[in-house]
């Protein structure tokens, strides 16, 4: 049995795969409290692994996302090669990378959270980005690059903070913009879902 918080079907918003149809699974629970949450990821419900396929294998998207709150938590080896074999499709995965990230998954976000408010003593475990993607709170950047689970292929993407007032949330979207201007290594993260208003 694994908590999850929801299972959804909707485009991905961010990154690399922005715009592709997938299946978000929403664990429930995650080892950090960052400040810019955006997510009420506490809450949920237990299902059992065919529940959970039962209700994935319902849409017909190519990806599933598996996100959270943090989703190495509630996952192993055993689980993901159950989700290929029972659904056909590929496995993303979105992480702080503080977890253990499970064999055979096709494509590996990381977030980190490290040095932010809320994540204080936590350390960064994933040995593989296929992207990572940075929430802009103003810190300093160029410590990204040198993470073990950044390569050569690792897309860079820096996302503006999201916030309830708009008038600071345009500001960030400035800031963020301004900084990817300054230094083409990143690529902006626009989060397409909220301008289109979808989950």
């Amino acid at each position: 049995m694994r908590k999850i918080n929801e299972i959804f079907y909707s485009l991905q918003g961010e990154g690399r795969h922005s715009g592709i149809p997938s299946v978000f699974l929403r664990f429930s629970g995650c080892n950090l409290r960052c400040s810019f949450c955006d997510t009420a990821h506490q809450e949920g419900i237990w299902l059992s692994d065919e529940d959970i396929v039962s209700e994935i294998n319902k849409y017909p998207a190519p990806w599933i996302i598996l996100t959270g709150g943090e989703p190495t938590l509630s996952i192993d080896d055993s689980f993901i090669a159950f989700l290929k074999a029972q659904t056909g499709k590929k496995i993303a995965i979105e992480t702080n990378g503080t977890g253990r990230v499970p064999k055979n998954i096709d494509w590996v976000t990381v977030s980190p959270k490290i040095g932010m408010k809320g994540a204080e003593g936590c350390e960064l475990k994933a040995d593989r980005a296929d992207e990572l993607k940075v929430v802009d709170v103003g810190q300093k950047l160029e410590y990204y690059f040198s993470l073990t689970c950044v390569s050569a292929k690792t897309y860079m993407y820096l996302q503006p903070c999201f916030v309830s007032d708009e008038e600071e949330c345009r500001r960030n979207m400035a800031r963020t913009v301004g900084r990817v201007l300054a230094d083409p290594r990143w690529t902006l993260s626009a989060q397409i879902h909220r301008f289109l208003e979808i989950p």
